[in-house]
């Protein structure tokens, strides 16, 4: 069985090559490793490789091929990429070119429209204003472009990664 899996901005192909009840070798990428897995609580899992001992929580994030990965010290986003999710990937692009609209990555409030349909904006000109966790985030053109269509108002409460402004 073989996945790849996103983890930030890293893609890494995992090959399950053997199990044998919490005992599993797999392949990253070119590398195996012999891992000694137990889940210790729900979403908690305890790691052994090497002599070392790793503690890894998984919580479940937007979807259920979507986690952050938390260990002692570090925090980890991670997709899990199947057929289905580079079929629903390549739809949105295709739908939506991410070049051609200005969203939040994170839930909010519409605070500040500040250009209407049909306007011609230039190269780091402030679209909208969105409020996110007690905190106001300017979403900037990256090129010259047309306001093709605004998809909110002032004080709409927004999902994250929905489009906003389409732009030409």
């Amino acid at each position: 069985m073989s996945i790849a899996v996103s983890i930030n901005k890293r893609t890494a192909n995992i090959e399950l090559l053997s199990r044998d009840e919490n005992k599993i070798k797999i392949k990253v990428d070119e590398k195996t490793y012999d891992l000694d897995i137990v889940m210790v609580e729900n979403g908690v899992y305890s790691l052994l490789h090497e002599g070392k001992s790793y503690n890894v929580e998984l919580i479940q994030n937007q979807s259920n091929k979507k986690y952050i990965v938390n260990t002692l010290y570090n925090s980890h986003d991670v997709e899990i990429i199947d057929a289905e999710s580079k079929y629903l990937k390549s739809r949105k692009k295709d739908l939506l070119d991410e070049d051609m609209a200005i969203s939040s990555p994170m839930p909010g409030k519409v605070v500040k429209i500040l250009v209407e349909k049909g306007n011609k904006v230039k190269a780091g000109e402030t679209v909208i204003v969105v409020s996110a966790m007690k905190m106001e985030s300017e979403y900037k053109v990256k090129k010259d472009r047309i306001i093709k269509d605004i998809l909110v108002k002032e004080g709409d409460i927004i999902d994250g990664n929905q489009p906003l402004v389409l732009i030409e």
